[in-house]
């Protein structure tokens, strides 16, 4: 099972049990996100960070709803059995990102 942890500072024994840290391959920005996808395929499980810092220009990187928003309307990718937990201290954002996966994986599942 593959996963991926996407945050641009924690650790994964910051947010999961520090076992499980070989399970995971880490991406710490949106474009490494992408990348990441595109070379290796649509992991089972992702888990998003929002808050992405600053980007190399020194202004606000894009952050983890901008990952799941390319996942749903950019990917071209089967979410269906995509599994994910959203771990950002950001709740207004995790609630957009929860919100839309969900959904999303709601609607592919009842047009199947």
């Amino acid at each position: 099972m593959k996963k991926l942890f996407l945050d641009d500072v924690r650790t994964i024994e910051m947010v999961y049990d520090k076992s499980m840290e070989p399970e995971f391959d880490i991406v710490r920005t949106y474009s490494a996100f992408v990348n990441y996808i595109k070379s290796n395929g649509l992991p089972n499980y992702i888990s998003f960070d929002n808050d992405l810092g600053l980007g190399e220009d020194g202004k606000v990187a894009p952050d983890g709803l901008a990952a799941a928003k390319w996942l749903v309307y950019e990917s071209g990718l089967d979410l269906r059995n995509l599994e994910f937990k959203v771990h950002s201290a950001n709740p207004v954002a995790a609630e957009q990102i929860k919100g839309l996966l969900n959904n999303y994986i709601k609607h592919l599942k009842t047009t199947e």
